[in-house]
């Protein structure tokens, strides 16, 4: 294995997120200025990664989250059983006026020329409030954990959300645990935090700690203040820009051994060419180009990342990981909803280059 990660052998968890829960509503093809009736997909960045690797992979995952006690909490928390995951709540109670309240995400899926529209009801939102102290992480590590994970988007939330996605790294490091951070990027959310040198400021305290980052060339540019090209003049599949990167994120972040990303070129909405690339203790690895065709692309980046993990805490080379990442990420594009429906048997099978030939 030449991945330079110290993987333990055994523990009670596979697989620890830290993130917000939150409930996407999916008219379809209809817009939502049109809409009548949705479907509830359970989702959050974290969450999305933990529920694949259960699923499909098989691990043994769980998510530090808040829950809200009430019916949208009772349908989440419902989903998150129902993936497999275990829960790891901070329980908050419903006021029936203003919250605290599971976030809402709006999504319809668009067609072809015409992009899906995704907007969000973050108000009042329980995950906001989680802070350091919230969860007795050695508690929680007293039975091993092999491998722990948090995002961008929950540190965007609040400054005690990023405070405590700090703790948790530097916490699960001491344990032993792999740790990974997926930086996702969103102007949105940071300009309401102050922008983007407050996000590198905020963020940088949290990737000291970590082995593994996920993320483009945009993430690693406004999420680490790392210099780079225009992102907007290449192409998208073109991993140059990433891979001349590398060079500064390792010099800003020493410890870091891995760093990966999707890329995709948008066609139409049900229409992308899709690869994947990945910088592994010092060596470069991509994925082929797939051309798919797309039902619901949300969810797809977490797809990737759960199959690149799953390869490495299953001592799969690099190589491998990425593509297994890379054809998870690809078959979760083809199913609604933010999480996997895929199986270990057909990602690996897509993976060593199979086809949509029927199977009998």
């Amino acid at each position: 294995m030449s991945h330079g990660l110290q993987i333990r052998k055994d523990a009670a968890i596979d697989f620890l997120s830290l993130g917000a829960l939150v409930h996407r509503l999916d008219p379809g093809l209809i817009p939502f200025r049109k809409a009548t009736e949705c479907r509830i997909h359970v989702s959050g960045g974290e969450f999305n990664v933990a529920a694949n690797l259960s699923d499909c992979f098989g691990l043994h995952t769980a998510i530090a989250s808040a829950m809200v006690d009430y019916p949208i909490g009772d349908l989440i928390a419902e989903r998150v059983r129902a993936m497999g995951v275990k829960p790891l709540y901070r329980h908050f109670k419903h006021n029936g006026v203003s919250g605290p309240n599971m976030a809402t995400v709006y999504s319809d899926q668009g067609h072809g020329v015409r992009p899906p529209v995704v907007f969000y009801n973050r108000a009042n939102e329980a995950a906001a409030e989680l802070k350091p102290g919230d969860f007795d992480w050695k508690a929680i590590f007293a039975g091993g954990v092999k491998w722990v994970h948090s995002g961008g988007i929950f540190a965007a939330l609040s400054p005690s959300t990023a405070a405590l996605a700090a703790e948790l790294m530097k916490e699960a490091k001491a344990a032993g645990a792999i740790t990974s951070f997926d930086l996702n990027y969103r102007a949105k959310l940071w300009k309401i935090q102050g922008g983007d040198e407050k996000a590198v400021e905020t963020l940088g305290r949290i990737v000291e700690n970590v082995d593994v980052l996920v993320g483009n060339e945009e993430d690693l540019q406004k999420g680490l203040g790392i210099e780079g090209q225009d992102v907007t003049v290449s192409s998208k599949l073109d991993p140059t820009a990433f891979f001349a990167m590398i060079e500064k994120v390792i010099h800003k972040l020493p410890k870091v051994k891995a760093v990966a990303t999707t890329l995709r070129e948008v066609h139409s909405t049900n229409r992308h060419s899709w690869s994947a690339v990945a910088w592994v203790d010092g060596k470069n690895y991509s994925a082929p180009t797939a051309e798919l065709d797309v039902v619901d692309r949300v969810g797809g980046g977490d797809g990737f990342a759960a199959g690149f993990i799953y390869g490495l805490l299953s001592g799969a080379e690099p190589e491998e990981a990425v593509r297994l990442g890379w054809a998870h990420g690809a078959l979760l594009t083809t199913f609604p909803g933010d999480t996997t429906m895929a199986t270990l048997e057909q990602v690996r099978a897509f993976a060593q280059g199979g086809s949509a030939r029927i199977q009998r």
